[in-house]
C-alpha cells in the first residue's frame, strides 16, 4: 500500500517544485527528477487538461500519490496570452527572462505601462492514472504586468507582475505573503483540504483509505 503522504510532483521546475515543499510541508515530496522520470507531452488546450496529462503520467511512472499543477499568467488585453504557453512563450526552452521581456515588449506596442493580468494555478491529484477520485484545484491571482521589473525572488514573471493591493512586485514580496496569496497558495490549500475530506470519508466509512494509496 502507498504512503498516504508519500507524493510526487510532477514537475521538473525547480521554482514550482520549491514551492510545494513549503506548502506541503506535512507530506514526503519527490520530484520527477528524484524519480528519474521525464516530462509528458503537455498538448492540452486548457491548464485543467495539461495538469491531468501530468497528474496521469507522473502516477503511472511512480505508482505514487501525483499532483501535477499547470500554471501561468493571462493577459486579458493580450487576447489572453500568454496562458498555457507562459513557460514557452518566447520559444521552446525560453529563459524566465525572455518571456518577461516578450511581455514588456507587447506592452510598449501597445504603449501602455501596464495591463491588467491574473495568474492561474490547476492542481490535479490522481493516485492512479484511473483513480475514480480525482481532486482539482484552482487557485487564482490578480493585479497588472508592468514594463518596469523589480525584485529577485520568485520565477516566471514574478518580477514584472504586481498583485492587487500591493504596491511591489510579486518577486519583491515576502516568501511568507507570496505561500499565502499566491495562485499556487489558494490552489494548494483547496487541494489540501479536499485530499483530508476524502480520507476522512473513506476511514469513517469504510475504516480504511482505498488501496490505491
Amino acid at each position: 500500500m502507498k504512503s498516504s503522504k508519500e507524493i510526487l510532483i510532477a514537475s521538473s521546475n525547480k521554482g514550482k517544485i520549491k514551492e510545494f515543499k513549503k506548502l506541503l510541508s506535512n507530506f514526503q515530496l519527490y520530484s520527477m527528477a528524484d524519480l528519474n522520470i521525464d516530462d509528458p507531452i503537455e498538448d492540452g488546450i486548457s491548464f485543467v487538461e495539461n495538469a491531468i496529462i501530468k497528474a496521469k503520467h507522473g502516477a503511472e511512472q511512480s505508482s505514487k500519490y501525483t499532483i501535477a499543477d499547470d500554471s501561468g499568467i493571462v493577459i486579458p488585453d493580450l487576447n489572453y496570452e500568454p496562458g498555457i504557453y507562459s513557460a514557452r512563450y518566447a520559444g521552446l526552452g525560453a529563459t524566465d527572462k525572455e518571456n518577461r521581456l516578450k511581455v514588456i515588449n507587447k506592452l510598449k506596442e501597445k504603449n501602455v505601462e501596464s495591463l491588467k493580468a491574473y495568474y492561474v494555478c490547476v492542481i490535479v491529484g490522481l493516485s492512479s492514472p484511473s483513480d475514480p477520485f480525482p481532486i482539482v484545484t484552482q487557485g487564482e491571482v490578480h493585479g497588472k504586468v508592468s514594463i518596469i521589473s523589480s525584485g529577485d525572488g520568485g520565477f516566471g514573471y514574478d518580477k514584472i507582475f504586481y498583485p492587487n493591493n500591493y504596491s511591489y512586485s510579486m518577486a519583491t514580496m515576502d516568501e511568507e505573503i507570496k505561500n499565502k496569496i499566491s495562485h499556487r497558495a489558494i490552489a494548494s490549500k483547496k487541494f489540501i483540504e479536499k485530499f483530508f475530506k476524502l480520507w476522512d470519508f473513506f476511514i469513517i466509512k469504510f475504516k480504511n483509505f482505498p488501496a490505491l494509496f
